[in-house]
């Protein structure tokens, strides 16, 4: 267990590196000069060569990086080239709101998911339906189920408010969100469960007289459930990480509008620390993912 642990961690390192250089290689490729971000394009060419200096940007590319490398691991993403605060200080001012989103959308994917899920695989009449309806959800896109809500619940009947960081405001985005992850949910969990009900210990359990909710919720559900217990963590931490369309459609200030808004203004510093910073969230999150599968799925501790 502990070396599987110990991997799972080396490789959690190795891609956050790997993710740091190719956001340091974005630099060198983006259009603009990030001392005319600094200064202004009217600024004379002295001036920008002084920042340029200050930036550190005279320096060979290995040099750079190097430093670059050297304050994310003292925690430091570097400044703003706009506002001039800590991109660190912007990033965890940020994080709460998309936590709030990420966690209110997985709740009611995860939600509905399982209650979809268990009426297709317990009703074979409705089975159809569902299995339908799941695949049209799952293929539309949130941002455009996002702006098809804004209009009708926000504009046509304005049910709730067109955007902000506040509970009513959480409901339409939350929603949009968890459409797509509901119906993947709900797939894997009727076809888990059906496979598991059909199997010689729920008959067992059936002829010991345990009562069919038992049966159902206690031995068939939580044998079903480890496949998505996966699926839920992964897609936990992709919603952490910033769910980047759907917060600038409904004006959300989280960490996903934050990056839009340093691409727009050419904030480099924001812009790599925003990505790197979800990354190193996304990475996270399935290293504990997986800590967690090993430690349910006796299969797995095995082979570790």
């Amino acid at each position: 267990m502990a070396s599987y642990l110990f991997r799972r961690t080396a490789q959690a390192v190795i891609i956050c590196l790997a993710v740091s250089f190719v956001t340091f290689l974005l630099t060198l490729v983006l259009p603009g000069d990030p001392a005319v971000a600094v200064a202004g394009p009217k600024a004379p060419p002295e001036v920008l060569h002084q920042i340029r200096r200050e930036l550190g940007l005279d320096r060979p590319l290995l040099v750079q990086y190097a430093k670059y490398v050297g304050r994310i691991v003292r925690g430091d993403f570097g400044r703003s080239y706009v506002t001039g605060e800590p991109v660190a200080h912007a990033l965890i001012e940020r994080l709460p709101a998309t936590a709030f989103l990420g966690a209110t959308a997985w709740v009611l994917a995860v939600l509905f998911g399982l209650l979809f899920g268990c009426l297709g695989a317990l009703r074979p009449r409705v089975t159809p339906w569902i299995l339908g309806t799941t695949v049209f959800a799952f293929a539309v896109p949130p941002f455009w189920l996002g702006m098809l809500c804004l209009y009708l619940f926000a504009y046509r009947w304005p049910l709730f408010p067109l955007g902000g960081f506040s509970v009513p405001g959480v409901v339409l985005p939350a929603c949009a969100l968890a459409v797509g992850l509901a119906a993947s949910y709900a797939r894997v969990v009727s076809s888990q469960l059906s496979e598991v009900l059909s199997q010689d210990f729920i008959r067992t359990a059936r002829a010991k007289g345990l009562s069919e909710e038992r049966v159902v919720f206690v031995h068939g559900l939580r044998n079903a459930l480890l496949t998505v217990m996966t699926m839920a963590g992964l897609d936990l931490a992709g919603l952490l990480g910033g769910v980047t369309l759907t917060e600038t459609v409904f004006n959300w200030p989280g960490m996903g509008r934050l990056a839009v808004e340093a691409v727009f203004n050419q904030d480099l510093p924001m812009l790599m620390g925003t990505v790197l910073f979800a990354t190193v969230l996304v990475v996270g999150a399935n290293v504990l993912v997986d800590a967690c599968y090993a430690f349910v799925d006796p299969r797995i501790r095995k082979e570790v």
